[in-house]
Formats: C-alpha cells, structure tokens, sequence
C-alpha cells in the first residue's frame, strides 16, 4: 500500500504544473527535460551577442584565420573610402599587446543622432547594431567591399576594447568600446584643421580567441594586397619591432604605393624569364546598363608561362575571392573565345579542341573587378555570385584581348600552338594511349623547356637543340608537330673539355639534354632507349652560333660518342642572307655565298633587296622551315669521326677545347691560312 500511495502522489505531481515541487525527489524535478520545451525556454539575443554566442556565423570560426579577418574587415573600410575617392592614404600600425589602428583620411564616419535612434549617434549605431551601415544603396559609395552592414560591429563585439577617433568639420570626436558596448559616451575632444577621416584601434578578445596573436608578416602582406589592388591608394605600414621575427623579412616601416597595380604584383611572383609572350595588363570599363549606368571596371595582368600550374588571383571590390565565382567565369570565357576565334583567323581547324583547362595551363594571371552591389556566397566573401557580372567580365575583356592578339600576330602563334599543344596532349591522355613520351605522367618529366613531338618511332623523329627561347619560338612555329621535338638552350653551354666531373654533372642544361635524348650517359648509356634517330644542332648563322655548336660538339664527343659513331648527330645550315627580286626569294649561307648568287641574278629584274637575319629567332616561322628545317628542301651537315684518326681526333679537341689556351693560339696561327670547306651532305 505504501508503495502504492507513493507511485499515485508522483503522478498527481508531474501532470500538476502548479505542484512541481511536491515531488519526493527535489533533485529529480531540477533535472532538464528534454521532453519538456516551452516558451520560456526560447532565448532573444539582442545586439551584439549573437556575434559572440556564434562568431563562426559572421567570420568563419575562431582560428588565425579568423583572428586576421577582424584586421581585413576594418581595413575593407578603409579601402572602400579610396576607392571611392575620398581617401588618398590609409595607416595601419601593431602595437604589443595585438593593438591594431587602422585610420584613413576619408570623410569619416558620421557622428550626428541618427535618425531612428535620437539617443544614440550614427558612428554608435554602426558599431552596435548588425545590418547598420551606409552601403546597401549607392547613394554614399558606388562600389563597396563592405555590403552587409555587420563589419564594423562585429569587430566590435569580438574585441576586449575599441576606441574610434572621428574627425570631421574640423572636429575631433572620441568613443571607446568594450566586448561590443561602449563604456563612454561620444566625446568631442577639441578642434583640428589639417585632419579628416576616421581611425579605429582594437584589441581581439581572448575569452573569444584564446592565445591568438596577429602576424606581422600576414598583416603586411594583406596591407600590399590592398596596395596593388588600388594604385591610386598609399598604405603606411607600421609595427612594433618586438614583434617582427628574425627572418620573415618584414620591415618594421614601409610606404606602400604600386603606381602599375596588378602588373607589379604579378611581375613580383613570376620569372621572366619563363615567359612564353610578354606580360599582358590592362584595364577597362565594364559594359553600362540599359540606361547608360556605370556597371563598374575591371582590371588584369595576365602571363603565359612556358611550364608550371595555373594560378589565377582573384578580387571584387579589393576584396579576395579565394574560391573564384562568377567573375573568374567571364575570364575564362573570354580568353577562351578570344583564342578559339584566333585559331579559326589562322584557319587552324584544330582550335576546337581547346577548353579553358588548355588556356589556363601555366598560366598566372590577377583579375580585378569593381562592381554596384556584389552578392558573395557568407560573410567572409570567399566567392563571388552576381550573376551579371560573367558576361559583364566577359564582353569587356574580350575585345581587348583579340586586339592584343591582332597587335602582334608572330606572338599570337607562337601562344596559339602552345595552347594547341597542351588540348592535343590532354586528348592523348584522355583516350588513354600508351605513347611513352605523352602520357601526362611521362610529360611531367620531360626536361627543361623540350617540346617534343608524338610520334613514337626513333627512327622517324628528331630533335632540334637551338639557341634561347627566342630562336625555340620561331623552331615550334616552323617544325612538324609529328616528327620533330625541340629543345632550347640557355645560350652556351658548359664547355666540358675544361670542365670538371663535379661541374658537368651538376649542369642543369646538360642534364637535361642527357633526359631528352631518353639513351643515358657513361656507364649507364644504352643505344637502344635513343628517343630520337636524328640530334641536329640549329645555331645562328654567325660566329657565337658556330662557338655554340662547337661546345655541343664537344659534348657529345666527351661524353656520347656512341651518337657520333653511329652517325646521330647534325648541324643545320641556317642561311644567313634572304635576297629577293620581284616576287621571288633565294637564300644566301654566307657573304661569298651572296655574292656569288647576286652575281647570277638578272639585273634587269629590278632591284635585289638583301635582308640579313640576325638570328634564328628573328627568321620568319616559314622561311625557317622552308630553308632550315623541312626535309625536303634543307642541308645538314653529319658530323663524323675518322676512325683511322682517332688519336689525331682526341688531340685535337684537347688543344681546341681544353683549359690550355696556348695549345688554341698555337693551332689558330698555324692554321688560320688553310682552312678547308665543310662537307655538305643532302639528308
């Protein structure tokens, strides 16, 4: 009975709302319910603290990247005033302690009541309240990085302390701020004639981002992102030198101004020197609206690379959109159309084969866009979705980039073909053919600069070692894609007669031209893995051209005689004269050669124009191959050794090529009156 009684009183109080508590067990009735959920139990954040209950929601977490989106947000600010042109310079300063000042010499946040809140000021109500803000129109900026109205106050709320000095109507105003609230009211310090603008210092909150600290090599290097992003504004970098680490290399001063934008920053990260054509940059109004609105601007800097991988910074409102959008659509698009349209110029029915993956291949490249009212994808503004702005992007760069083609044709073949070749190598791997030298894992290996052909066959390719990139240029243009590879060298090679084993192995071009060949060298050498039936020499028609082919002789005679011997190894004979008459042209080798053909040549026919190329690379792509490199029409010279003068052969290049320059003065004066003609050998 007792037991019984005691189950019946337990139910009466649980289904009794007003007689919780005659509950036996107190510590039972404490306990939450989850069953239980009423409207007492729906919680209003008001103000600030859904910003600090749920940071993630506004600024992607709280780790270091988070940390330094705080500093970016004030600074977007900043560079919306620049942009717009109200503000010519922006201060950032790092103080110990993680103080961080950002000021400008903008027009500076209003200070009057606002409108909808009498007690409080406009600069207040932009700090404290979420969705405050002056650019959701266009009224007071036509572009803007800042677009949510929650920048500014979200700083606020995760910071341990802010203070704001505002100067306008040459007045000074002062508020100070902490987690969110401010703990004074606006102040008006005094007078001032010479500043304008405003200046927000703040310190991240710890119970928010525990033991976070700024960087100073990230903090710089988001300052000279901004700087390259707007020439027209100058960034003064400051920061305590306590903080600067030993070897980051980040000077604790520095004015930061980049009068040529997004060309100068991409000079900084690439090599010259590996360019396939010259840098191309520029600038352009987007397309207006159907009412003759601006829709904004756009800026680049593009460089086409002989190797590497794609990279392609991108930017909408100075702000970075690491995961691209619609912006980086109409790039695409319109190099893409822009080449496609070249190749179809040049009558290339192959040109539609190319997709954007072969346009983008090594390339590196920075875009950016200034567009009214930008939609992103969250808060931290990593992609960019406006619609409209693809073929804004699109129809603007696209009519610059086909004049640029149209301006220099000779390089806008030269990257038409490189582009064609990187679409004919990915079909190749994409119909997954086992051809040995164009699988893409294979080509990732080749050395150097080689472009090589697709045939498989040694005994129907050869391969072309010229002088630069220069003369490898107008080589590609003028070669048979089928049969003939080419591989540039930087200027004259190592001369190893003279040279150590040390040196010659640690050769880059050597070693590169040892991995083209496919054979190996010394020890290691095998005949049979020779990936080419014809090695030819293609040097200038002058006399560095013969000093060149005369190190690469030396070579293969050191260290692969097995080529020589078994009759592998060429020199092309490039003409160094063009002479035409009428509509016709005959191609001199030398100046006796000339004159002798001048003296053929009907005088009657009119005058004979004498056009002497200067090198390789300056020949026409046809006139390369029509004397130099086509099979049916040019002369190649077969480099032999005398098998019954071996000894002699060993003396020789000792003396000529070897580290005793006496031993080459002697030979020239012996030998300077006698020398013989060269055999010429039609091949």
């Amino acid at each position: 009975m007792s037991d019984l009684f005691s189950s019946k009183r337990a139910s009466k109080a649980s289904i009794n709302p007003n007689n919780r508590k005659a509950s036996s067990n107190k510590e039972e009735a404490l306990t939450p319910n989850p069953q239980q959920y009423n409207a007492e139990d729906i919680e209003v954040l008001e103000g600030l603290e859904p910003v600090r209950r749920r940071p993630g929601m506004y600024i992607g977490g709280t780790d270091e990247v988070a940390y330094h989106h705080l500093a970016a947000e004030i600074l977007d600010n900043s560079m919306d005033e620049a942009v717009g042109g109200f503000a010519t310079f922006i201060d950032v300063k790092l103080e110990t302690g993680d103080k961080l000042t950002i000021r400008d010499n903008g027009r500076g946040i209003p200070v009057d009541p606002h409108p909808k809140f009498k007690n409080k000021s406009a600069l207040e109500v932009i700090l404290t309240t979420l969705h405050a803000g002056g650019k959701f129109s266009n009224k007071v900026y036509a572009t803007a990085g800042g677009l949510h109205g929650v920048g500014s106050s979200v700083v606020n709320a995760l910071s341990s302390w802010m203070e704001v000095e505002i100067a306008r109507d040459r007045k000074i105003w002062r508020q100070t701020y902490e987690r969110g609230k401010p703990i004074t009211s606006l102040q008006e310090i005094g007078p001032t004639q010479n500043r304008r603008g405003t200046q927000i210092s703040f310190i991240p909150d710890t119970q928010i981002f525990g033991n976070l600290h700024f960087s100073p090599k990230q903090l710089y290097r988001l300052c000279r992102a901004k700087a390259f992003l707007f020439r027209g504004v100058t960034i003064r970098w400051s920061c305590d030198e306590a903080l600067l680490k030993k070897g980051e290399e980040i000077p604790s001063q520095a004015t930061l101004h980049f009068p040529n934008g997004l060309e100068d920053s991409l000079r900084e990260e690439i090599n010259e020197n590996d360019l396939l054509c010259p840098l191309w940059s520029g600038n352009a109004e987007l397309p207006t609206d159907t009412d003759g609105n601006s829709n904004g601007k756009i800026e680049w800097s593009i460089a086409w690379q002989e190797k590497g991988n794609t990279t392609l910074s991108s930017f909408c409102n100075t702000i970075p959109t690491p995961l691209g959008g619609t912006h980086e659509q109409g790039f695409r698009n319109a190099l893409l159309k822009g080449i496609r349209n070249w190749g179809e110029h040049r009558s290339n029915k192959r040109s539609s084969i190319i997709v954007s993956e072969d346009v983008l291949g090594a390339l590196s490249a920075k875009l950016s866009v200034f567009i009214r009212n930008p939609q992103f994808q969250g808060q931290t503004k990593e992609k960019l979705s406006s619609a409209e702005t693809t073929k804004l992007v699109e129809t603007a760069l696209r009519d610059r980039f086909d004049h640029w083609l149209a301006a220099d044709p000779t390089q806008a073949d030269l990257l038409f073909n490189h582009i064609l070749e990187r679409a004919e190598e990915r079909l190749r791997h994409k119909e997954n053919r086992e051809v040995a030298r164009k699988t893409a894992t294979k080509r990732l290996r080749l050395p150097g600069k080689l472009t090589d052909c697709t045939r498989e066959n040694p005994n129907q390719t050869e391969i072309f070692l010229v002088e630069g990139d220069s003369a490898g240029g107008s080589a590609k243009q003028a070669r048979n894609r089928e049969t003939q590879a080419i591989l540039p060298l930087r200027g004259k090679i190592l001369n190893v007669a003279s040279a150590s084993n040390q040196k010659l192995n640690a050769n880059q071009e050597l070693r590169d031209l040892i991995e083209a060949l496919g054979c190996g060298s010394g020890s290691n050498f095998n005949l049979q893995k020779l990936r080419y039936g014809r090695i030819i020499i293609m040097t200038d028609a002058d006399v560095d051209g013969a000093h060149i082919a005369s190190l690469l002789m030396t070579f293969f005679y050191q260290e692969l005689p097995e080529l020589i011997l078994n009759g592998h190894l060429y020199l092309a004979q490039p003409p160094l004269y063009r002479l035409t008459q009428g509509g016709k042209s005959i191609y001199a080798m030398d100046d006796q050669d000339k004159d002798k053909k001048m003296g053929k040549l009907n005088q009657n026919k009119g005058k004979v124009e004498v056009s002497r190329f200067k090198g390789l690379g300056e020949m026409p792509p046809q006139d390369l191959k029509q004397t130099t490199m086509d099979p049916k029409h040019r002369v190649l010279l077969k480099v032999l050794i005398d098998q019954e003068e071996t000894e002699q052969t060993a003396e020789c290049v000792s003396n000529l090529m070897g580290r005793k320059s006496e031993y080459r003065f002697q030979f020239i004066q012996e030998n300077a009156s006698s020398v013989e003609a060269l055999y010429m050998l039609d091949i």
